[in-house]
């Protein structure tokens, strides 16, 4: 192949990335107006962790952000039968049917034993449904109770723990 090449330089694999394979999916809530907050890229953190995302609709059918056309991937008959092991709540719009239909599946989440992952204005959203208090950036919310993430080390950290 290098023979074959018009440049005399080898090819080189600079900046090229070997994707993590995918140990865990969590179900990614799609809210108008998404908004991971403080955290930065929430996304390629879960990513680095081996976390598939699979949106979940909470309305529309699909959702475009930043010119992008997102479809759901995932419904909540998977969170209730254990096909995905979280769901991650970024802050959005706050009209009443987005906000009941987040709270729907947090509720879901929450009954079904699944770890939450909220962010920005959803932490107030998911604490409530959790019957806990937490005011951060983000926080992480299941059965052994709340931890609060002020910087996205942390969210590695606690996503690594998730089997």
């Amino acid at each position: 192949m290098y023979a074959q090449s018009k440049s005399s330089a080898p090819r080189s694999r600079t900046g090229y990335n070997r994707p993590v394979p995918t140990r865990l999916r969590m179900g990614l809530v799609m809210r108008r107006g998404m908004d991971f907050g403080e955290l930065g890229d929430v996304e390629g953190a879960l990513r680095a962790e081996g976390v598939g995302l699979a949106p979940i609709s909470t309305g529309e059918g699909s959702l475009v952000a930043g010119g992008v056309t997102v479809l759901a991937t995932a419904t909540a008959t998977d969170i209730v039968e254990g096909r995905l092991k979280g769901l991650v709540v970024p802050g959005g719009s706050a009209d009443e049917a987005g906000l009941a239909a987040v709270r729907s599946l947090v509720d879901l989440a929450r009954a079904n034993g699944l770890t939450v992952i909220a962010l920005a204005d959803a932490v107030a959203l998911a604490a409530e449904s959790f019957g806990v208090a937490a005011e951060a950036p983000g926080a992480v919310f299941s059965d052994d109770g709340v931890t609060v993430l002020n910087e996205g080390a942390q969210l590695s950290k606690i996503v690594s723990a998730i089997a």
